[in-house]
């Protein structure tokens, strides 16, 4: 959700800074687009950054020697943290 939000707030203030040629005595549009523009973009960051820390995998190894035959085993277990996991 957060990519979304960050690329329709880059987008939204693209279309003020670019596209609308209205003065305002009050209000900068330009100013806005450009916050709206900066604020879009950290969104869009923070958004891939917790993404990515989300699909971690974790991989343990763990070897013991069977009792009965005296050989090594080694077993490996493989974990992935996050939301999509049933």
């Amino acid at each position: 959700m957060s990519i979304g939000a960050g690329i329709a707030l880059f987008a939204i203030g693209a279309i003020l800074v670019f596209a609308v040629n209205v003065e305002i005595d009050f209000v900068n549009l330009d100013m806005i687009g450009y916050i709206l523009m900066g604020a879009g973009a950290l969104v869009l960051l923070i958004g891939i950054v917790l993404l990515a820390r989300r699909r971690s995998t974790e991989t343990v190894s763990r070897t013991a020697v069977d009792p009965v035959g005296g050989e090594r085993v080694t077993r490996r277990s493989t974990s992935t943290s996050g939301d999509d996991v049933l």
